[in-house]
């Protein structure tokens, strides 16, 4: 194949092949990958020199889950009396208020597929949270879970969807992509509802107007080639969002942390190589011509990784995660504030800018630590 020519479809906004995306992903060099992957991040975002971030808290519902997700050393199994919980409003009240200090606006809800919290658990949990604290948005769940909650309701996606809106769902993460591909996700979430489900939610979420991001976790049992096919999967739902709705606004892949997990001990371990990120990073701006931020991943990589990748197609440094317990157990230990990631920002040569989960700038007059 040639390399140029294909380069040169992906400056057009034009979308690359299958067979395209695998051929630069094996064989491009990586300057040459990033410096592509820059251009078309300078073509997508409306200020180039802008890198946003955000202040959000992630507070788990519950740590309960059947999904058997053999990468997550957080869950416990419902049947662990001793380490199973459910969060209290009283526990939320006292998250939210330490969030709101810091200028967050935006609780990140997530726990796992509880087989005893049906569609009235939320609604009750969403609704209470908007009355006592109708300024924060609630980007909250993931497709998996929604689907889980739609089967042990006994309704339909879409009325799922629907009713957590009503009671104050705001936006849906991409949490539970992992890859989308069953012969992995058969290896490492066994019980986890398979890469059809969880296209076809998100689906119905774009065509009722939520804003959605889509994630990827990549480094584990999956090939190249599989990951390639997840960045095409994403690409292909997108492009079937209805003209008017959001669709995924955004991409965020992360890498696999191993410590402590299923995985590790079955001999899979992390594959933390910074140039593996910088290429990941680089071939998802590339295939992903229909969704505009790309995120970087400081939290699996670390800030000197994350400021490459700013230069190498991402737009975005994600949240400061007040709190977040999922990858952190397995091995994840960076951190941020909000003066942190704005110099890390600076650092890498961009102007940061604090936004919303729409990508709107938000006002950062009376916010800690903006400088």
């Amino acid at each position: 194949m040639n390399t140029d020519k294909i380069y040169d479809k992906a400056l057009a906004a034009e979308a690359v092949t299958e067979d395209e995306a695998n051929y630069l992903y094996s064989h491009a060099p990586t300057a040459e990958l990033a410096a592509v992957a820059d251009s078309i991040r300078r073509q997508r975002v409306a200020d180039p020199q802008v890198v946003t971030w955000q202040i959000d808290r992630n507070v788990n519902i519950t740590n309960v889950c059947i999904s058997g997700c053999r990468f997550c050393n957080f869950h416990c199994k419902p049947h662990q009396k001793d380490k199973a919980f459910v969060t209290t409003i009283e526990e939320y009240c006292n998250k939210i208020e330490r969030m709101l200090e810091l200028g967050g606006d935006q609780l990140l809800l997530q726990g796992g597929l509880h087989p005893g919290l049906g569609i009235e658990f939320y609604e009750s949990l969403f609704s209470e949270l908007k009355r006592l604290y109708p300024q924060v948005k609630l980007h909250a769940l993931g497709a998996p879970e929604v689907a889980h909650i739609a089967r042990v309701s006994g309704i339909g996606i879409e009325e799922t969807l629907c009713r957590l809106v009503e009671a104050g769902l705001d936006s849906l993460p991409g949490a539970g992509a992992e890859i989308l591909e069953d012969r992995v996700r058969r290896i490492i979430s066994p019980a986890k509802p398979d890469t059809t489900a969880w296209l076809e939610t998100m689906a119905v979420a774009h065509r009722l107007g939520l804003v959605t991001s889509a994630t990827m976790m990549y480094g584990h049992v999956e090939t190249p080639g599989e990951r390639i096919r997840h960045l095409i999967r994403i690409r292909d739902l997108q492009g079937q969002c209805p003209a008017d709705k959001p669709g995924f606004l955004a991409f965020i892949p992360w890498v696999f942390r191993s410590t402590g997990t299923d995985l590790e001990q079955k001999g899979v371990v992390s594959d933390m190589s910074p140039t593996s990120y910088i290429r990941i990073i680089a071939i998802s701006r590339i295939v992903l011509n229909n969704i505009r931020n790309i995120q970087a991943s400081w939290l699996t990589v670390g800030k000197q990784v994350a400021q490459v990748a700013l230069h190498s197609g991402a737009n975005d440094m994600g949240s400061i995660m007040i709190e977040e317990n999922v990858v952190s157990s397995a091995g994840a230990g960076n951190s941020f504030d909000a003066a942190g990631i704005q110099a890390a920002i600076r650092e890498a040569g961009f102007v940061p800018r604090l936004r919303d989960q729409a990508y709107n700038y938000r006002d950062t007059e009376g916010i800690p630590g903006i400088c």
